[in-house]
């Protein structure tokens, strides 16, 4: 029974390091990545549509990101989606292929990015915590209940928050190279 409440928390835990990982992607850095895009949506035949369902998405070097959309027609679509998205980027077309120059980031930028990669860490780690909280809150139920003895619940106590522990420092040990990625210039 503990052992399975281990493992809950653990799974809860994974997934919000996971999380985690998706919402660092959306935080630019100064290179070009096709993950940056991933929040995009373009309206195709009136449904809000991943853009990369509707288009292939390639790096052209460092700095610039192609985007070449698999129908001619919805071009313009895609080059809308792009600009609405609050990413600040500004994409050119030439023919059916969208280009997507990086900017240089300042530094105020990249002091905003990290202080949001802080705030998506931060909730990485209340999100542990409250699996942390919930595991703690059965195993004192099954105590109430007589399930387990005083022993088997401080045991099961301590390897909670030692496996919370493991996941808190994978979420700092992401934030730290986030923080460092975006200081690169």
């Amino acid at each position: 029974m503990i052992n399975e409440l281990k493992e809950d928390a653990k799974v809860r835990m994974a997934k919000a390091i996971e999380a985690l990982g998706s919402n660092f992607n959306k935080i630019r850095t100064g290179r070009a990545h096709p993950s940056l895009l991933d929040g995009v949506r373009v309206s195709y035949y009136g449904t809000d549509t991943p853009l990369s369902q509707v288009a292939n998405i390639g790096i052209e070097d460092a700095r610039t990101l192609t985007v070449t959309p698999w129908e001619k027609n919805i071009v313009p679509d895609v080059e809308k989606a792009l600009m609405k998205s609050d990413l600040g980027l500004n994409p050119s077309t030439a023919g059916s292929v969208i280009r997507i120059p990086m900017a240089m980031l300042t530094e105020e930028t990249r002091k905003g990015y990290i202080k949001t990669a802080r705030h998506e860490a931060e909730s990485a780690r209340v999100s542990i915590r409250n699996a942390r909280r919930d595991v703690l809150s059965d195993i004192k139920d099954l105590l109430k209940e007589k399930e387990i003895s005083e022993d088997d619940e401080r045991r099961a106590q301590d390897e909670v928050q030692k496996i919370t522990d493991q996941f808190i420092a994978e979420v700092d040990k992401a934030l730290a190279a986030k923080e460092t990625d975006l200081m690169v210039i």
